[in-house]
């Protein structure tokens, strides 16, 4: 599975969405232009000591993601969607599509794939979710609906760390 972040602009929200990715093993895809350095404090701070486990990649556009996993299912997430991300079927290997905080993901490329994007239902006049929240909502409904495949399911000696969720 592959979360893909377009141009995203809070170093805290790509970190925290890099940690969720080491405790799952999902792909994490950087889109450039990135509104901050990889080296960037917060960046490292809210991944904390977990970046040796993420596997990210980093694309000069979203077409060359497009490219590199043409066979694969991408769902995009946007608060404009019909679909609920709870109705779709993920497969093992879904990519995950994230715009940036302050925009969203490009209106046209919404439009070309309107069929596949999907929304996560909020109170009327809420304009939308922190996109890390947003990023593990929508994660973890696709690793359940994949049995959790390669995630530790027991509570006993699955961690090596403390008992923190």
């Amino acid at each position: 599975m592959h979360i893909v972040l377009v141009e995203p602009e809070i170093p805290g929200n790509t970190g925290n969405i890099a940690r969720l990715c080491a405790g799952t093993g999902i792909e994490l895809h950087l889109v450039r232009p990135l509104g901050f350095s990889t080296d960037d404090k917060h960046l490292k701070r809210a991944g904390l000591d977990y970046w040796h486990l993420v596997k990210v990649y980093y694309h000069d556009s979203f077409a060359d993601v497009q490219q590199q996993y043409t066979g694969s299912p991408f769902y995009f997430c946007t608060t404009k969607a019909k679909h609920s991300y709870s109705d779709i079927a993920y497969a093992s290997d879904s990519i995950l599509v994230f715009g940036k905080e302050t925009a969203g993901l490009p209106e046209p490329l919404l439009a070309a794939n309107e069929e596949r994007t999907i929304r996560i239902p909020m109170q009327a006049g809420a304009r939308s979710l922190n996109l890390s929240n947003a990023v593990a909502v929508v994660a973890y409904e696709a690793l359940r609906q994949n049995a959790f495949a390669d995630l530790c399911l027991s509570g006993t000696g699955c961690h090596g760390g403390t008992d923190t969720i």
